[in-house]
This record gives structure tokens, C-alpha cells and sequence, in this order.
């Protein structure tokens, strides 16, 4: 019996004690939109990518082709004799410098001298880690971009103050019209097109790096640049528009999953994560603000082709420069694709429903070329699993698994504050882990579990400490009955007729100490017991009646007669 009672409390016992397992927990298992879930998980493996450019820039001096001016001049005359424009002079130069920013190729042609100047420029991207040791991908118009392109970005960026000069120079050649604030920015856009036609580059120098924060667990007010190299790229956008990156001397790296391509459809939501230029290019926020990649969101709308047979899912996620290269999600968790670009508007902003998205597919077919096998760290296991406790509120069981994670990535830029939010939490009173509320839960539901053990576990050992008195102190007692019991129907379990009102049991003398009944009943005595003696169910030998037996037995059959008489009287329930 005490080996079946013991496998049945001790079953019951576990499921009380049991702790919250390690299995992945869904946004909905924690009561948590889909976006929160995923944005704690994925943030960590979301890096700002930087490349940049050192060269010599040269333009030469812009000349203007008189003669083709005076024929411009000329067409504005007689646009204002026909009425088209107005015939005050600044409405003439306005219509003029139009023109010219049409085509300034055709009014300005390269004089000398020669302009040089040293210059940087870059560009910030969005990359994420597929590997523990720092294999990381992005777009591949992120970490290079064609001599056209680069000398666009220059005219833009490291050729400011000329282009700001030979606009100057131009307003100033019209007259005293520089008040005239169209005018004058009409004139910067012609040499910003005009310049960058004419641009030559040399000695360029490149370089790919991230920027992170400096040890410590936090995000820091500072960030360091950590080199990284380029491994394998593909063609930019329009064509399959991924990169491979590695930094060296890295391990126990966050991560993310790859997905496959058919775990999104048409319909379902995509989850966009990176660094839009709208934050990182601002002096309107910290540093800090600017290493915390944004999150967006919107459906997939479609499947698009390019004419080459290059796969692109048009989503409705905003995105903007800046998030080209990060990675798109499905609501588990996975990497469906990567951010490569959308339409722009003039302000910056992506046209609505118009981001596209390499598929995750193309991204494998990269890595498999350099045989890179995407792989989940250590330190992502821990800290998932620390986040769905923490999500859970269970603050005590979370902490010493974010300082795991601590202690295995100590650059982790969130960890650090997940283990201030755990500490004040349970500071608060808010903790729900199962060490704290376990108390609470004993002595709840399973208090009396608990409670119904000790007692169990008591009378057994009374029983057993009763049952080396001598059997010659017990009285005899009926065939078929043990000390302390009735014969069937009078105090079996369950019955009214089992205790009397203080706890002793009934039929026997109340002085007399009785070992607990079995936890079976046993069978109704023959007619005839007057010539039975029952052997001791503890071992003892049999003895022969001695004087006075049979009186005490004739006795004893009264008292329980007698006793039987009574219980037909007594109410039910009452113990």
C-alpha cells in the first residue's frame, strides 16, 4: 500500500513543483502582439553596417557657352511677348535658370583650373548575423557601389562647398536677384547634376565596418567602428541584390533563423527590421537611439519578376535608406527575405506598398556558394529562453539567464537592461516565477496535499510502534475483526458508524490503545464463535483461553450488540 500511496503523491507532488519548461514560447502562449515577441528576439542579431570612400575628387571650373545663353535669352524675350511669362526681370531670370537646369551640359562646358580636393563619403546599411563567429548578410548595393554611382554620391556629399560656389557664382552673374530664393536653388541643382558629369576620381580607398557599442553589456554613448570584410556579393537591385560580410575574432554572436520562402503568402504580415537614414543621418537623436534598429510592419501584397527572372516580394512594411540590407520576417520568427529598396518620394520616404524584398532563397543560394551554414548561438538560445520567462513575469527565473547571456556575449547591447527591468520587478513585487508563489501554492490547493502526506506518514509509524506491544494485552476479539474495527457495516470507510465523537474507535474500551484498521474490510464472523481463538495477525503464538475467556467474549458480544442498536439510532454524518 505505502509503495502505491508514494507513487501517486509523489506524481502529484511533481506537477505542483514542476518549473516552466524551456520549450519556445508563441506571442500568444505570452499574451504579447506578434511585433513585441519578435522585435526583443531579432534586435540583438540587426547591426548598422557603415562603407566608406577616401579619393581625390577633381572637377574642373565650369565655363559658360555664351552663345548659347544669348539663344536661351532670346527664347525668354519672346516668351514674354507672347505672354507665357512675365515681363519683370526676375520672372525672365527665373524662366532662364530653368533652363539651364534641364540640360546644363549643354550651357557650361570643363574649363580651368582644375579643382582637387580630398573627400569622404559613405553610407550607412542594415546587415544581420547568421553565424556565431560573424558571418553576416546585408544588399549588396551596401557594401560597394559602381564608379557612376560613387561619383553621384560625391557630387552630393564631398563636393558641397563647390557646388554651393559655382551657384553662387551664377546668381551673382544675373544681377542683384539674390533674394530670389527659387533662383538660387535652381542654380545649386545645376551644378550638383553638372559637377557630377564632370567628376573624376583617384586613389580611392574602402572600407566596411560596424557600429557597435563598447563593451559593457549596454548601448554606450559612444560606438566603435569593427572592420568586416567582403566575402561574396551579388548584383544590385534590380538583380539578386545580396551580400556576405564576415568580422573576424567574433563568437557566441546573436543570430537569426532562416526561413524558407513558402512560409509566407500573399496576404500574410512581414516584419521589417533595420536602421532608417531617417534617425541615423539626424542630429536630433543620441547615439544611442541611433544603434536601436526600428521595427515595421504590413502585409505581403505580391510576387513580382524581374525581366532577368529575379524573384521580389512587394511589400506594404514602411521602409526607407537605411534599411536596405535588413532582414524581413514572418510572424514565427524566421528571415523571409532581405530589404532591398522601394520608390522614393522627394522627402525620403518609401511610396506606400512599394518595399521589395529578395527572398530568403536567394540569400541561401549565397551562402551555399561560400558553404555557410546559417546556425543559432548559444547565447540566442539563452536569451530567448530568458525572454519568455521575463515575458511570462517570472523576473526570478529569467535573471540568472540573462546573466548567462551576459556572460557569453558581454557586448550584447540589451541584455543589460533586461537585467535592471528583472531586479526592479521583483523589487516591486512583481515576479511570478515559481519559487515565488511555490509557498503560496502549498499551502493552497496543495497544502492539503501536502498536509493529507504528514498525516498518512504518522499514522503509519504510530501503527507501527503500536504493534510491538505483547498480543496478550489486546482483548479477544471477534473471527473476522482486527482491533478496533467493527465487523462489516459497522465501520467501514465511509460510514457513519467509523469514529466516535472524541476519535476513538467504536467497540472497543475507550483506555485501550488500538493499531489503525487495514484498508480493507474484512468478512462478518461465523455464527458460533465461542470455541475460536483467532491467531494474532502479528506473529504471536497461539494460547489456550484462560479463565474467564468466555465471560469476557459473551461480553464483548453485548457491548457490540448493544452498539449496533445504538448506530441504527444516530444521525448520519456525525463524527
Amino acid at each position: 500500500m505505502w509503495a502505491r500511496f508514494t507513487a501517486v503523491t509523489g506524481l502529484v507532488l511533481a506537477g505542483v513543483l514542476a518549473l516552466p519548461g524551456v520549450a519556445m514560447a508563441k506571442p500568444k502562449d505570452l499574451d504579447i502582439p506578434v511585433g513585441t515577441w519578435l522585435a526583443a528576439r531579432t534586435h540583438p542579431a540587426v547591426q548598422l553596417t557603415s562603407v566608406s570612400y577616401t579619393a581625390d575628387v577633381a572637377v574642373p571650373t565650369p565655363v559658360a557657352n555664351l552663345e548659347a545663353i544669348r539663344g536661351l535669352t532670346q527664347q525668354g524675350v519672346a516668351a514674354v511677348q507672347s505672354g507665357k511669362i512675365s515681363s519683370d526681370e526676375n520672372s525672365i531670370y527665373r524662366w532662364v535658370v530653368q533652363q539651364m537646369a534641364k540640360e546644363p551640359g549643354r550651357y557650361f562646358s570643363p574649363g580651368a583650373p582644375e579643382r582637387v580636393v580630398e573627400a569622404t563619403a559613405g553610407g550607412l546599411c542594415t546587415g544581420w548575423w547568421v553565424t556565431p563567429d560573424g558571418y553576416m548578410v546585408t544588399a549588396a548595393h551596401c557594401v560597394g557601389q559602381e564608379e557612376s554611382e560613387l561619383a553621384q554620391t560625391f557630387a552630393t556629399q564631398a563636393l558641397t562647398k563647390i557646388n554651393e560656389k559655382d551657384a553662387a557664382d551664377l546668381v551673382a552673374s544675373l544681377g542683384d536677384i539674390a533674394s530670389d530664393d527659387e533662383i538660387v536653388r535652381t542654380a545649386a541643382k545645376i551644378f550638383q547634376v553638372w559637377n557630377a558629369d564632370n567628376i573624376k576620381i583617384r586613389n580611392v580607398q574602402s572600407s566596411l565596418s560596424l557600429l557597435q557599442s563598447l563593451p559593457g553589456g549596454g548601448v554606450d554613448k559612444t560606438a566603435k567602428a569593427v572592420p568586416i570584410e567582403l566575402v561574396a556579393k551579388g548584383t544590385v537591385y534590380p538583380g539578386k541584390d545580396v551580400a556576405i560580410l564576415k568580422a573576424n575574432g567574433q563568437n557566441n554572436l546573436p543570430t537569426v533563423p532562416l526561413g524558407q520562402d513558402s512560409d509566407v503568402r500573399v496576404g500574410d504580415t512581414l516584419y521589417i527590421s533595420g536602421f532608417p537614414g531617417t534617425v541615423t543621418q539626424t542630429s536630433i537623436f543620441n547615439i544611442e537611439s541611433k544603434l536601436d534598429p526600428a521595427f515595421t510592419e504590413g502585409p505581403y501584397n505580391a510576387s513580382r519578376q524581374t525581366p532577368e527572372g529575379v524573384p521580389y516580394i512587394q511589400t506594404q512594411a514602411p521602409s526607407y535608406p537605411g534599411n536596405s540590407g535588413g532582414p524581413v520576417f514572418s510572424k514565427d520568427g524566421n528571415v523571409i527575405g532581405i530589404l532591398v529598396g522601394g520608390l522614393i518620394q522627394q522627402d525620403g520616404g518609401s511610396t506606400e506598398g512599394e518595399s521589395f524584398v529578395l527572398p530568403v532563397s536567394i540569400v541561401r543560394e549565397k551562402l551555399n556558394e561560400k558553404n555557410i551554414k546559417s546556425a543559432e548561438s548559444v547565447t540566442t538560445k539563452a536569451y530567448n529562453e530568458a525572454l519568455d520567462l521575463f515575458f511570462k513575469n517570472h523576473y526570478s527565473d529569467a535573471l540568472p539567464k540573462f546573466r548567462e547571456v551576459q556572460a557569453l556575449q558581454p557586448n550584447h547591447p540589451y541584455v543589460a537592461k533586461y537585467i535592471t527591468d528583472s531586479q526592479q520587478a521583483i523589487t516591486a513585487g512583481k515576479d511570478e516565477s515559481s519559487s515565488s508563489i511555490l509557498p503560496w501554492v502549498l499551502w493552497g490547493g496543495g497544502g492539503l496535499l501536502v498536509l493529507f502526506v504528514l498525516g498518512t506518514l504518522g499514522a503509519v509509524l504510530r501503527g507501527k510502534r503500536r504493534s510491538k506491544v505483547p498480543p496478550s494485552s489486546f482483548p479477544p476479539v471477534p473471527y473476522g475483526a482486527q482491533p478496533g474495527y467493527l465487523p462489516p457495516g459497522q465501520g467501514q470507510y465511509g460510514h457513519p458508524a467509523q469514529h466516535g465523537q472524541h476519535g476513538q474507535p467504536y467497540g472497543v474500551p475507550p483506555q485501550q490503545p488500538y493499531p489503525q484498521r487495514p484498508p480493507y474490510p474484512l468478512p462478518a464472523a461465523p455464527e458460533d464463535t465461542r470455541a475460536v481463538r483467532p491467531q494474532s495477525p502479528y506473529g504471536a503464538p497461539q494460547q489456550k483461553p484462560g479463565p474467564g475467556a468466555n465471560t469476557r467474549i459473551a461480553g464483548l458480544e453485548a457491548e457490540l450488540e448493544q452498539l449496533r442498536r445504538n448506530m441504527g439510532q444516530r444521525p448520519p454524518d456525525q463524527r
